[in-house]
């Protein structure tokens, strides 16, 4: 019902700015080495969060991450939850992308052709994640969920301003 007052472009301007403000203040604030379990509340504040810019822009990941990866959880276990999250995250969103008219034979065409690339991507994921040292695979998912969230912060302000 909010994807008629709230364009993809505000979505991704606001995710973003989340997202940088974030990791700036992980990288530069004072924030605890050593894990910190959040609370429930904020479970369902930012997984609900999550779901919803994933519905609207397709940026669920920055809100999931603020949420995760305070955490310092075993790798395994933060790829594992981000799967499991997303996988039922996508699926919810079926019944609405079809009321929205989301699903055409053109995209359903795309989907399938780059069915086998994602296949073998993914695996390649999987390769990746078991072999790169813990300390190091949670630097390179602040890295690139910083650089996503300047593209978001990019992408919804360049829409809003030119659209």
């Amino acid at each position: 019902m909010l994807a008629a007052y709230v364009s993809d472009a505000e979505v991704r301007l606001a995710v973003g700015v989340i997202g940088v403000s974030f990791v700036l203040y992980a990288w530069f604030g004072r924030v605890p080495a050593e894990a910190r379990r959040p609370s429930a509340a904020s479970g369902v504040i930012w997984g609900s969060l999550s779901g919803f810019t994933s519905t609207l822009a397709q940026a669920g990941a920055p809100p999931f991450q603020i949420h995760m990866l305070p955490q310092r959880l075993d790798k395994l276990t933060l790829v594992g939850t981000n799967m499991i999250f997303f996988a039922a995250v996508n699926w919810m969103k079926i019944v609405p992308y079809f009321a929205l008219g989301g699903f055409t034979s053109q995209n359903l065409l795309t989907s399938a052709t780059l069915l086998p690339l994602a296949i073998v991507t993914n695996f390649l994921g999987i390769w990746l994640v078991r072999r790169t040292p813990t300390e190091l695979f949670y630097k390179i998912a602040y890295v690139l969920m910083f650089a996503i969230s300047v593209e978001l912060t990019r992408s919804g302000l360049t829409t809003i301003l030119w659209p």
